[in-house]
C-alpha cells in the first residue's frame, strides 16, 4: 500500500493534480489544488461526503432535519464503499488525488487506516478544524475530547488538527457476574477490578485471576485476540519509525502471553470475530469463559447481538491497562472551497463537538439519536458522558459511563502508525502459528519480518 500510495501522488503531481505533496523543508504540509464550488440547478452549495458505512451519512440526515435552514443552502451528496476487501481506501485516494467537481469535501476513517489521513501519507488532503470555522482549542476543553482522540486527529507536520471521532472507544474488561460471585465471592465492580490488577500497568494479578478461575474449569478470557488489543495500547513504541519495522518489548511479549493463556488453558483459543467467539459470549460454549476485553461498542453491537441467556449477566471494570479499540474519525478535504467547507464545518462541529442536548454526542450517549430507547454509547466528550445515564439492563443496571469516561482518559493514541492494519494481520497469524506449535518462537518472529518486508517494503 506504501508503494502504490507513494506511486499515485507521484502520479498526480506530474499530470497537475496536486500542486504539492507532503511536506515542505521547513515542515509546513504543502497545498493542494482547490477546487471550484459547485452548486445544484436550484442554487443549492454541494457538500459531498465519503463513507463507508450509513452511519455518518445517517447523522448528517439528522443534523438536516434538526436545522432546515442548512438543508435549504446545501445539498449533501453520499458516497458509501464498504471497506470489504479493501475497496474503501484505493477508491477515497483515487478521488481526494484525482480532485474535481465529484471529489469528497467531507470524509470519514476508522481506527484502521486513519493515521494515512491525519498524519501519513494522504494527510495534506486534511484541513485543518480551524479553517472550517471552529475554534478548535475552546471546544476540545470544553467538550473534554479524550486525549487519544485528539492524539490521533493532530496532524504531526504542523500541529493541528485534522480529524475528530465521536464514538469514544477506551477499553474496559466485561465479565460474567455469576462466574464472578462463583469463584471470587462477589460481582462487585470495584472487587473485580481488584482481583484482575485494574491500573497497575502489568498483567501480574490478571494471571492470579485466571489461575483461580481455571482452578474452577473456567478461562479468563474467550481468545488471545481479547487481549491483544491491550497489549498493542500500552506499548512504548508503535510498529514504524523511519520506514523501519520496529518490534517494542510488550507487543513481543504478547507471543509469550499468547502461549501462556493457551499452555495454562486461560483461554478458549478462539479466534474474534468466528461462531466460537460469540458461544462464549452466550454462554453456550463447553466451558464459557470469564470476560472480554473492550470498548462499549462491544457490548452494543457485538456482545448484545449473540448474548442469549448470558444477557444481564455482565458487568464492567477498569482493565489492567489503558487501550482503545476502533473508532471513526471525521475530516474535511483541504482541497474543497471557503463556502463548501463552512457547511462541513458546521457538520463536523455538531458531530464531534457540540456538547448541547441537541448535538449528536448527547443523543448518541443517551440513545435517543433516532427517539426514545436507542441504543447507549460511549462518546468523545466526557463532557456529555457526565451529564447522561449510561445505565445498561445489559451489565445488570450499571452506569457503564463510571467505567468508560476514565477508561477513554487512559488510552493511548501516540503509538499508532498508519500500516497497523496489515502488520497486526501479520503478527497475529505468526503468533498462532507459534502458539498451535506450528512454529517456534524464533521462526514465528523472523516469518513475521519477512511478512513484514514483502507486503509494505519496509526495512526489517
Amino acid at each position: 500500500m506504501k508503494k502504490f500510495v507513494a506511486g499515485l501522488l507521484a502520479f498526480c503531481m506530474m499530470a497537475g493534480l496536486v500542486t504539492a505533496c507532503g511536506k515542505k523543508e521547513d515542515g509546513a504540509v504543502e497545498t493542494v489544488e482547490k477546487k471550484d464550488t459547485v452548486k445544484t440547478d436550484d442554487g443549492k452549495i454541494v457538500i459531498n461526503l465519503w463513507s463507508f458505512t450509513d452511519e455518518v451519512p445517517k447523522m448528517v440526515d439528522k443534523y438536516i432535519e434538526l436545522h432546515p435552514e442548512f438543508g435549504e443552502k446545501y445539498e449533501v451528496k453520499v458516497s458509501i464503499t464498504p471497506t470489504t476487501d479493501g475497496a474503501y481506501q484505493p477508491a477515497l485516494d483515487t478521488a481526494l488525488t484525482g480532485g474535481g467537481a465529484d471529489s469528497p469535501d467531507m470524509f470519514c476513517a476508522e481506527a484502521a487506516f486513519v493515521l494515512k489521513y491525519t498524519q501519513g501519507d494522504m494527510s495534506m488532503y486534511a484541513a485543518p478544524y480551524s479553517d472550517l470555522g471552529i475554534d478548535v482549542d475552546k471546544d476540545i476543553a470544553d467538550a473534554q475530547i479524550a486525549p487519544y482522540s485528539v492524539d490521533i486527529g493532530t496532524r504531526t507536520a504542523d500541529g493541528k488538527v485534522v480529524a475528530l471521532g465521536y464514538q469514544a472507544t477506551g477499553g474496559a474488561f466485561i465479565y460474567r457476574r455469576s462466574i464472578a460471585k462463583d469463584v471470587f465471592g462477589t460481582d462487585d465492580p470495584a472487587a473485580i477490578a481488584d482481583e484482575i490488577g485494574s491500573g497497575s500497568q502489568n498483567w501480574d494479578k490478571f494471571y492470579e485471576a485466571a489461575a483461580k478461575l481455571k482452578e474452577n474449569g473456567t478461562p479468563i478470557i474467550s481468545g488471545d485476540g481479547d487481549i491483544w488489543h491491550a497489549i498493542e495500547n500500552s506499548s512504548e513504541a508503535g510498529w514504524v519509525a523511519d520506514d523501519t519495522l520496529v518490534i517494542d518489548g510488550k507487543r513481543e511479549a504478547f507471543i509469550d502471553i499468547s502461549k501462556d493463556l493457551t499452555d495454562n488453558g486461560w483461554s478458549n483459543q478462539t479466534q474474534d470475530w468466528t461462531e466460537a467467539w460469540y458461544a462464549d459470549m452466550a454462554g453456550t460454549s463447553e466451558t464459557p469463559c470469564f470476560g472480554f476485553f473492550g470498548p462499549a461498542w462491544l457490548i452494543n453491537y457485538t456482545m448484545g447481538e449473540h448474548c442469549d441467556n448470558t444477557y444481564g449477566d455482565w458487568a464492567v471494570c477498569p482493565p489492567p491497562v489503558g487501550f482503545f479499540w476502533g473508532g471513526t474519525w471525521v475530516i474535511a478535504n483541504a482541497a474543497s472551497s471557503d463556502e463548501v467547507k463552512a457547511g462541513v464545518g458546521e457538520l463536523i462541529r455538531w458531530i464531534t463537538l457540540d456538547t448541547s442536548e441537541t448535538g449528536l454526542q448527547y443523543m448518541w450517549a443517551n440513545g435517543t439519536l433516532n427517539g426514545e430507547g436507542g441504543t447507549k454509547d460511549s462518546v468523545a466528550s466526557n463532557t456529555v458522558m457526565a451529564k447522561s445515564n449510561g445505565e445498561l439492563e445489559f451489565l445488570g443496571g450499571q452506569n457503564m459511563f463510571d467505567v468508560f469516561v476514565p477508561a477513554n482518559e487512559y488510552a493511548n493514541g501516540k503509538n499508532l502508525t498508519q500500516y497497523d492494519e496489515k502488520i497486526n494481520s501479520i503478527w497475529r497469524d505468526q503468533v498462532r502459528q507459534y502458539t498451535a506449535g506450528e512454529a517456534t518462537r524464533d521462526e514465528a518472529i523472523e516469518n513475521f519480518k519477512t511478512g513484514v518486508a514483502g507486503e509494505l517494503g519496509l526495512a526489517v
